[in-house]
């Protein structure tokens, strides 16, 4: 973990714009966390968990929608950290592009809770 804080401290002090990802990555996922934590909807039994392009909408429990929470997690901590790794082996260039990805997922998965939130 000393490591990990003295990359930090690198990236802070000498790539700004590395940190600006990171912060708006992180800042990004924890909205998507906590409106998806406050649009699932324990009490109703069928939700709208999926879609397909053959079968339409599939239905599902509530829980299976706990996942957009734990992506948002994933997304916006977990990669921010990944992203620390790879500036500490690779330098700043690939760490950009592993936020940016990230970051491009994250809205994914916030574009589709949207739209399977929509058909409920």
């Amino acid at each position: 973990m000393g490591n990990l804080k003295k990359t930090f401290l690198t990236v802070y002090r000498e790539q700004k714009w590395l940190l600006a990802f990171m912060a708006i990555n992180f800042l990004f996922s924890v909205f998507v966390f906590i409106y998806s934590v406050l649009a699932i909807n324990p009490t109703s039994a069928v939700v709208k968990i999926g879609y397909g392009d053959i079968g339409g909408y599939r239905d599902g429990a509530w829980t299976n929608m706990l996942a957009f929470p734990i992506l948002a997690v994933l997304f916006g901590v977990v990669h921010n950290f990944l992203a620390l790794k790879i500036f500490e082996r690779r330098g700043d260039g690939m760490a950009k592009v592993i936020v940016g990805v990230s970051f491009l997922l994250l809205i994914g998965a916030f574009v589709v809770l949207l739209r399977l939130l929509g058909e409920n």
